[in-house]
């Protein structure tokens, strides 16, 4: 088994709270880690047809019958929400310090509910699948950044023996067939699945709606509930811009990545780390890869993300702002693997300009495989960017 970043703040959480949930995709580890975590917890999956059943016929038998003295696991929380409500009752009479802990897959279905029930007296923690730092503490990271982005990094795909071009259509065919339909009736799936693939068309491009509208054949309102809807389960995420003290001048709206690669890639049919060799879209992919694991570098510490990107009307962008200790530092991503002087151009232009409180590094993040210390910029292997958000959280 992989170690898992987040071990430690769902310790402290679980010291702290009486309930602990860990929300994120299918797939990403979540089982695996609370089970291995909280050996001494009783243990119900949520997802087996008959104790969902007896979940909603006899929730407090239920929670009673299979709670040890230490507490207990609800597995997929989403598929009998009104358990939280019993749990509260529980929580107010006994607050025994982690003693449940959930999971769940589909982000607006457990918030909400959390919200209106166990708001105050549960901690939320995001796992995501693996990420660059655990891997290579595992020392079951590829030096190639090609095979890392096409393999994607699902811990199922490293725990077994399992092409992703098997793996990905099954899971993306079973997260439209469950965690879709479940949310949100959706009569033509078909429909959606394309939306899906257009959405990774346009990886780490500035979202357009009125283009995925037109490309997909469906209104504005269907195109926004469909972001929505794969942003609330982990398919993708959007990173904001940053516009302060910019004037109006700038792009504002967000740019579309999605949460794993692999995914990704699969939708796009690239069938192997040559083809996304030779892809029109590797460098969006490589960006994806990048930023979807700064986001996870702040999950792990249990941290709100602070990422945003800077871009002007004019065509000149940054690809990463990570703000910290009220400075910004910006990240450059580039799927070259040798360092040259055009990584540096935006950073003069952000040097020229001096609209915001950037920090005293630059950094870019490379496909190549050594750090090198430039004048202009730092510039940091992939395979070496696993903890800059924990660094740069530190500097004093």
């Amino acid at each position: 088994m992989i170690y898992r970043d987040i071990t430690k703040s769902l310790l402290e959480s679980a010291q702290q709270f009486a309930a602990v949930a860990v929300l994120g995709p299918r797939q990403s580890g979540k089982t695996t880690l609370i089970q291995s975590t909280f050996k001494k917890h009783g243990y119900v999956s949520l997802e087996d047809l008959d104790m969902r059943d007896l979940a909603k016929r006899d929730p407090r038998g239920l929670l009673k019958e299979y709670a040890t003295k230490d507490g207990i696991i609800l597995d997929e929380i989403q598929h009998v929400p009104e358990l939280l409500s019993y749990m509260q009752t529980i929580i107010d009479r006994e607050n025994k310090k982690g003693f449940f802990i959930i999971t769940g897959s589909q982000n607006i279905l457990v918030n909400q509910a959390v919200t209106q029930t166990l708001a105050g007296r549960i901690s939320l923690l995001t796992l995501f699948p693996l990420s660059i730092h655990e891997l290579q503490q595992a020392n079951r990271l590829n030096s190639n950044i090609k095979e890392v982005v096409f393999k994607g990094l699902y811990p199922r795909l490293y725990a077994e023996e399992i092409s992703p071009t098997k793996l990905y259509p099954s899971y993306i065919h079973g997260y439209i067939e469950r965690d879709v339909r479940q949310i949100k009736n959706i009569l033509n799936l078909e429909l959606f699945q394309k939306f899906m693939r257009l959405c990774a068309g346009r990886i780490g491009q500035v979202l357009n709606l009125s283009s995925l509208c037109n490309d997909c054949g469906i209104d504005f309102k269907t195109a926004q509930s469909w972001i929505s809807l794969l942003k609330a389960t982990y398919v993708i995420f959007l990173l904001q811009p940053y516009f302060n003290n910019f004037g109006k001048r700038l792009v504002k709206s967000p740019k579309l990545y999605f949460v794993d690669t692999g995914v990704a890639c699969s939708l796009l049919n690239i069938k192997s780390p040559d083809e996304l060799e030779s892809h029109y879209l590797k460098g969006g992919l490589v960006e994806s890869f990048v930023i979807s694991d700064l986001f996870k570098q702040f999950a792990n510490i249990d941290s709100a993300p602070t990422l945003s990107f800077w871009r002007d009307i004019a065509g000149n962008e940054v690809d990463c702002l990570i703000e910290h200790r009220a400075r910004l530092t910006p990240v450059e991503i580039k799927s070259g693997r040798t360092a040259n002087s055009d990584y540096f151009k935006q950073f003069k232009y952000l040097e020229k300009i001096k609209k915001f409180p950037s920090s005293s590094n630059n950094f870019v993040i490379y496909s190549g495989d050594e750090d090198q210390n430039w004048p202009q910029a730092k510039i940091l292997s992939w395979k070496f960017s696993g903890e800059l958000v924990k660094k740069l959280l530190e500097e004093k």
